[in-house]
Formats: C-alpha cells, structure tokens, sequence
C-alpha cells in the first residue's frame, strides 16, 4: 500500500509540471497559431478564422486541405521581417555575452565572500527586482540624454567636451539589456559557484598550475552549468525585447519585439502578427530542444 502512494506521489510529480506546460503554453500556442492561419478582417476580432474549436472532424478535414499559409510566405519574403529577426538575434546574443563578463566576476566574488555577507549581497542582487522595470529603464533615459548624468559627469571630469549621443542608438539598448538581465546571470552563476568544491583549485595549484589555469581548467567548467542556465534566461526574452529597444533604441534598432507590436496595435494584422510569434518561437524553441539533446547524450557517455 505504501509503495502504491508511492509511486502515485511520483506520477503526481510528474504530471503537474506537464499540465502545467499543457495549460499555459501548448495551449496559447495553439491558439496563435490558429490565428496565424487566419486572415485579416474588419471585424472584432480583426481576423477571418480558417477554423473553429467546434467544428466537426469532417470539416476540420477539409479546411486543413485548403488551408492557407499566406503569412508565413509573407514574412520570408520580405527583408524587413528578415532583417528584425537576424538584428534581434545579434543584439540578444552580443547583450548576452556582456552581461556574462560582467555577472561571472560578480558570481566569483559573492561566492568567495564569507557565508555570513552572502545574503547581503544576493539582496543587493536581487534589489532592482524590487522597483518597476518601466521605470528603471525610463531611468535610463534620463540617464543617457545629451542633458543626462552621465554626460555631466564625463564633462565634469574633463573626458569629453561635449555631450555624447547615447541615447537612441544600439549601445543604448546594450545598456539597457545587461543592466536589466544581470541579475539573472548572476544568481544562476552564483548558484554554480558556491556549490563547487575549493579543493580543487588548491589540488590543482598544488600540481603546478597557475591561477589562471585553474580557474580555466577547474572553475570554469565546474560553473558551466550555470554560465548555460544564464545565457538562456538572458538570451530568450533579449530576443523578444521590446520596452528597452522602443523607450532606449533608435529608428535604426529594428528589433523584432517591435515589429510585433506594430503589427498587433498599429496595424491591427493579428494573423501576421501572429505568424511573427510563432516563427519567434520556433526560432529560441528548436535550438534549445537540440541543446538539451545532445547535452543528455553527452551526459550518458560521461557516467
């Protein structure tokens, strides 16, 4: 009997976080895409559905026959969907590289602090969470204007004399994205680091090894795991941004987080709109499936 709760308890377990998955994104998901094959109208909601959740099979047959996928061939013929989705790519990833060598020093040392400031400083980490995202990065604005704090104080200084054009261009936007992803690069860096086993880096420097070498021979692959973790919590929303790009970018930041949003309010296509979503997603999801892949493959050969 107890074996039988058991193993109920571990199917439960397992269940939960699939209905999970199911509810709140297989099923949206679906819906997107049903849009997606839709076409646009002057209707509320603007869109002609190809089908509806309560059509027989026979007609659910017959309209997956005819079906059309006018929007999708749309989207990859036109160079300016194109385009946002390559410059979405290259900011994310270049944003996710910075974020990672400034979080990975920050990680080493709060994991090398004593264990009695450490929660201080996963607070001071995880303090920016505490006020609004809009308003820290409408902060930024201020911040980077030819009229902002940081061009006084370079003009104070006697660096520059005059004002350096930051804001609406895409170093802006590298500002605005590692400031606002750090923390989620660090605590997962963090979490790697404080884990790992300080005998080592003393084994291999008893051996002849130099502190750098340790570090790249011992550290860092022990804190892969969490260098991983964090560029996929930092790349995938930098990918869909479109607050820091809109209120921090330029008319040259052509990003697809607001292509998407163009389509959605201002041009009021909800089936374009929608394709854009969906190939977005298919973009991050793929090459994550791929990675976890050969990642267990690996994992097997290791043990």
């Amino acid at each position: 009997m107890r074996a039988l709760g058991s193993l109920i308890y571990q199917r439960l377990v397992i269940i939960v976080p699939y209905a999970w998955l199911l509810i709140f994104f297989f099923a949206p998901f679906l819906i997107v895409f049903r849009i997606s094959l839709s076409t646009k109208a002057m209707s509320v909601p603007p869109y002609d559905p190809s089908f509806n959740w309560t059509d027989s099979f026979g007609d659910w047959w017959d309209k997956l026959q005819t079906m059309s996928f006018d929007n999708y061939v749309w989207l990859t013929g036109d160079p300016l969907y194109l385009n946002a989705y390559f410059q979405s790519l290259q900011i994310a990833g270049i944003s996710t590289l910075l974020t990672l060598i400034i979080a990975y020093p920050i990680a080493y040392g709060m994991a090398q602090a004593p264990r009695t400031i450490r929660p201080t400083l996963l607070m001071l980490v995880i303090l920016p969470f505490w006020t609004s995202f809009l308003i820290r990065v409408y902060s930024w604005m201020s911040i980077l204007s030819t009229t902002g704090l940081l061009n006084q104080l370079l003009m104070a200084l006697g660096i520059i004399h005059e004002p350096l054009v930051i804001l609406n261009t895409n170093t802006a936007v590298y500002i605005g994205m590692v400031y606002s992803y750090l923390p989620f690069m660090v605590l997962p860096l963090y979490s790697a680091l404080e884990k790992m086993d300080g005998t080592l880096i003393e084994a291999a420097q008893d051996l002849g090894c130099t502190p750098i070498g340790a570090f790249w021979r011992v550290t860092f692959p022990l804190s892969l795991p969490g260098v991983i973790a964090g560029c996929m919590l930092v790349f995938i929303p930098a990918v869909g941004e479109f607050v820091i790009p809109d209120l921090l970018g330029g008319s040259q930041t052509l990003m697809i987080g607001k292509v998407l949003w163009t389509e959605f309010y201002s041009n009021t296509d909800w089936p374009l709109a929608s394709a854009v979503a969906a190939i977005l997603l298919l973009v991050l999801v793929v090459p994550i499936v791929f990675f976890q892949h050969f990642q267990a493959k690996a994992d097997e050969k290791g043990r």
